[in-house]
């Protein structure tokens, strides 16, 4: 039975989507229906199709009492929206239905798991959530919140864990046709832990490990964990708040985190092996993975960050984006990430240049636009006097650009977009350290109206960033300071 709630927010979405043309969308990134987008939830392949669902607040573009949107695709690039699936309405979620996952049950259900958030009034007349996990199951559209809620509450926290900070839940089935999910806590240390738990039927749930510990090591709490194995490893993909940098590597503020080790299914314990951040640029957190029907592991993250919430202004009808999603792979230890190879289905109006010699700032016949696939390979014109300095250039105009970066000595590729018509202070600019031998790099750069996503190395690292200016400014340019010979391949992306 749908609740009154979730009936409101239905005929509210429905009617005031209207309010928002194609042309002021993404292209090909999911955006929110309307008012605000968060985290990407229940990513699931279902009924053939995939099904992904996301934090959000329909009744205006800034946080507020979570529901969860709902849209589905079958190619991962053009999304139908469906009508919101959760709605906070009952005692335990009243203040919130936050993050969470999605797996099909034996019996053909869609099982969906989620925090619920309830605000408790403190003895010093403050608040605190209090996070448990729930779940509803449904058909793909209509989903009922079980008789049960919670399944999972404080009693079911190990020793030292916080029930103020329990949260998203990643589900997925073991080999032997059980469930299992990872859930986001933090220690009284302060610092994150990811908890392990185990069911038999996704109904009733058993506490069964810590599977990682912070430690204090990677920022304070750990959320949004997902778990899986990939190429002969597992994954443990998590976002750290409060993060420290270290070197290029981490940033400060809302970062993300990739664990590879080895995972023993009998004793339940994760072996870490190599640590690296999940993407390097300004906007991206919150990733959730789903296996695709042809075995591939296909990621996507928030396209935003906490801490640059304020790029948006908050009397648009609309706030949040998805990432594109990814194909992921594990090579020598390492994460890889490439833009899910459907997008090849929008290319369009080929241009390329080869052998192009560069030299100080340059325009090319073809190459602009906002919706564009461009792939680049620079090396220095002169092996023995190497350039100084590269660049890229896009949503430019005579007053706006948003750019792209690369310093060969330094190895330091930086992305930066405070010229981009922001008239907010927030986070512009993000450097990362990357493999470059004699200033030869490769660059896969994907915009879409209001993003950037730039792939390094055939994915061995990923920059993303979004930029709010006017669909106007189109232009694409070119800089070095010395010699340069770039290889150019560009494509216009048509939905």
């Amino acid at each position: 039975m749908i609740s009154q709630t979730l009936r409101e927010a239905r005929k509210y979405e429905e009617a005031s989507e209207k309010l928002i043309s194609r042309e002021a969308r993404p292209g090909f990134h999911l955006s929110v229906r309307i008012g605000w987008l968060n985290d990407p939830n229940g990513f699931s392949v279902y009924g053939g199709k995939y099904h992904l669902f996301y934090q959000y607040h329909p009744y205006s573009s800034q946080t507020g009492p979570m529901h969860w949107g709902h849209a589905v695709s079958e190619d991962l690039l053009h999304w139908e929206y469906l009508p919101a699936a959760l709605a906070p309405d009952e005692f335990y979620d009243r203040d919130g239905c936050f993050s969470g996952s999605a797996v099909t049950l034996e019996d053909g259900r869609h099982l969906l798991m989620y925090t619920g958030v309830l605000k408790e009034r403190q003895r010093d007349g403050g608040s605190c959530e209090v996070q448990t996990q729930c779940i509803a199951v449904g058909d793909g559209i209509d989903y009922e919140k079980y008789e049960q809620n919670p399944v999972l509450d404080e009693k079911d926290l190990p020793k030292g864990g916080s029930r103020f900070d329990f949260r998203d839940p990643k589900m997925w089935k073991a080999q032997d046709n059980t469930y299992r999910c990872v859930v986001g806590n933090r220690h009284d240390d302060g610092s994150g832990q990811i908890l392990l738990y185990a069911s038999a039927d996704g109904f009733h749930w058993n506490f069964r490990n810590v599977l990682v510990s912070n430690r204090n090591r990677f920022g304070t709490m750990w959320e949004c964990p997902d778990f899986f194995q990939l190429d002969g490893k597992w994954v443990l993909l998590v976002s750290p708040q409060d993060m420290l940098p270290q070197g290029f590597e981490y940033h400060n503020g809302n970062g993300t985190l990739c664990l590879i080790g080895d995972y023993d299914q009998e004793t339940d314990v994760f072996t870490e092996e190599h640590d690296q951040s999940i993407d390097y640029g300004i906007d991206f957190y919150a990733a959730q993975t789903v296996e695709a029907l042809d075995g591939r592991r296909i990621m996507i993250g928030w396209l935003q960050n906490w801490d640059a919430c304020g790029i948006r202004a908050p009397q648009e009808p609309w706030s949040g984006q998805m990432s594109l999603p990814r194909e992921l792979s594990v090579r020598d230890g390492r994460l890889y990430q490439r833009p899910v190879r459907e997008i090849e289905t929008l290319r369009r109006n080929k241009t390329e240049y080869g052998n192009l010699s560069l030299s100080g700032e340059v325009r090319l016949q073809g190459i602009q636009g906002r919706r564009v696939d461009m792939e680049l390979v620079i090396r220095p014109g002169d092996e023995e006097n190497i350039y100084q300095k590269f660049a890229v250039r896009f949503a430019q105009d005579q007053q706006y650009r948003t750019s792209l970066s690369f310093r060969p000595y330094e190895s330091v590729l930086k992305i930066d977009r405070k010229f981009s018509g922001s008239r907010r202070a927030i986070v512009h600019q993000r450097r990362s350290l990357v493999n470059s031998r004699n200033g030869k790099l490769k660059l896969r750069i994907i915009l879409d109206s209001f993003s950037a996503e730039i792939f390094v190395n055939d994915g061995e690292q990923v920059l993303s960033m979004t930029m709010y200016t006017d669909l106007t400014a189109q232009g694409i340019s070119f800089f070095a300071d010395g010699q340069v010979v770039m290889d150019i391949v560009k494509y216009d992306l048509v939905k």
